[in-house]
Parts: C-alpha cells; sequence; structure tokens
C-alpha cells in the first residue's frame, strides 16, 4: 500500500527536520522545501496529500503559496496546515486553510493530528 505524501514547507532546518520525523512516524513519505519558490516549483510536480505551510518564507510568501494551491484544482484534496508564529495571518487565513498550529508546535500534537488527516488508502 502507498503512504500518504506529506510536503513540508519551512525555512527552519531543524523545525523541518523535526516535522519530518514526526509525519513519517505518522505514516507519511516526506520532502521538504526551504522557501516559497522552490515550494511552488514542487507543488507544480506533485499532489501532496497534506502540506504543513510556513507563512514567513523567503522568496515567496506562505499566504501566496496557499493561494496558489487553492487556485489549483489538481490540490483540490491536498489537506494543508498552517504552521507558524504569526498569528494576526493566521487568523487571516484561517477560513482558507484545513488547520492551522501556531509555533511552537509540539510534535505530538502535529503527530496525531497528520495521522487523523491521513486518506484512507
Amino acid at each position: 500500500m502507498k503512504k500518504p505524501y506529506a510536503l513540508i514547507i519551512e525555512d527552519d532546518i531543524a523545525l523541518a527536520e523535526i516535522f519530518t520525523l514526526v509525519l513519517q512516524e505518522a505514516g507519511y513519505d516526506t520532502e521538504t522545501v526551504y522557501d516559497g519558490a522552490q515550494a511552488i516549483g514542487r507543488l507544480a510536480a506533485v499532489t501532496p496529500d497534506l502540506v504543513t505551510l510556513d507563512l514567513n518564507l523567503p522568496h515567496l510568501s506562505g499566504k501566496d503559496i496557499l493561494r496558489n494551491i487553492r487556485a489549483d484544482d489538481r490540490l483540490a484534496q491536498t489537506t494543508v496546515m498552517l504552521v507558524t508564529a504569526n498569528t494576526v495571518l493566521a487568523d487571516m487565513l484561517q477560513e482558507e486553510s484545513d488547520l492551522v498550529l501556531l509555533k511552537p508546535v509540539s510534535p505530538t500534537q502535529l503527530r496525531d493530528l497528520a495521522k487523523r488527516l491521513r486518506p484512507e488508502g
């Protein structure tokens, strides 16, 4: 059975490594990108089941990436989990995202949420 695929979009390398380990523990294959421009490129090539999206990224904001995801019919079934310390922007984008987690994020919380959101294979 093929594992669901999660794309981690996070510029903090240490945090991205934690997200990778936690999402793999939750049963996902993972890939990480570290800036907004790279994220747009990968999203043009892949269809993730789950995206963890930081809002404050180099080269292109998470807000722009979220809007790009929501405008792409191919990504209509992709679950987008905002993971940010920016509470004001998170509140503004809450309706466009599937879930908002405020940093610092508990690895256990992320793992448990990812397991619940995992598509049935």
